[in-house]
């Protein structure tokens, strides 16, 4: 089996609630790296940038931040 996390071997995963499965793989389009993430027939990419920066952030922030929550109801 090749390397996980590739298009050709995506990684199979499951909704929190494990109802749903999706797949996530990193990829390049245009020129730059994006984790592509496959939900039925639904395909949404992200800058794989952002996982860079979330580490560097929690690492700044000792591995833990609070992100704050607000009920969609009332105003944040």
């Amino acid at each position: 089996m090749g390397q996980e996390g590739t298009k050709e071997n995506p990684w199979k995963l499951k909704t929190p609630p494990l109802t749903s499965e999706y797949e996530m793989y990193k990829d390049e389009k245009d020129g730059k790296e994006v984790i592509v993430c496959v939900v039925g027939k639904t395909t949404l990419l992200y800058d794989y940038r952002c996982l860079n920066d979330l580490q560097t952030m929690l690492k700044k922030h000792g591995d833990w931040m609070e992100l704050g929550s607000a009920d969609e109801q009332k105003p944040a």
